[in-house]
């Protein structure tokens, strides 16, 4: 079992930067891919970006060129750094965790996070 705990949500004004965080604990032993989601209002939830453990990356195309994942694997953390906030990027953003191979679906993971709210202003 894998634990995920987000952080780093909040209110921020259109053009803004937040940085999501989410620490893994428990099994985190094993080899990993972690994945972003977010789900606003109304609608399914959808892929943001995911990270192998070997470090490729994937971006949905609506955030690329503005949200850049990353990890430490010696803190067993992932980061979303989110750049150029628009209003449209407001939603629950999810952590999730599979084992070894990057995804983009949501049924593709075996583990989530609670969530955590960012909220763009326009």
């Amino acid at each position: 079992q894998v634990q995920l705990v987000e952080s780093g949500g909040g209110l921020v004004q259109a053009g803004g930067s937040l940085r999501l965080s989410c620490a893994a604990s428990g099994r985190t032993s094993r080899k990993y891919a972690m994945g972003w989601f977010r789900q606003a209002p109304g609608k399914e939830r959808e892929f943001v970006a995911t990270i192998a453990w070997g470090g490729s990356t994937r971006y949905a195309d609506s955030v690329k060129g503005r949200f850049t994942i990353s990890r430490d694997n010696a803190k067993n953390t992932v980061y979303l750094q989110m750049n150029s906030l628009k209003p449209e990027d407001t939603a629950v953003y999810y952590c999730a965790a599979r084992e070894f191979f990057a995804g983009e679906h949501v049924d593709e993971y075996d583990y989530w996070g609670q969530g955590t709210q960012v909220t763009v202003s326009s």
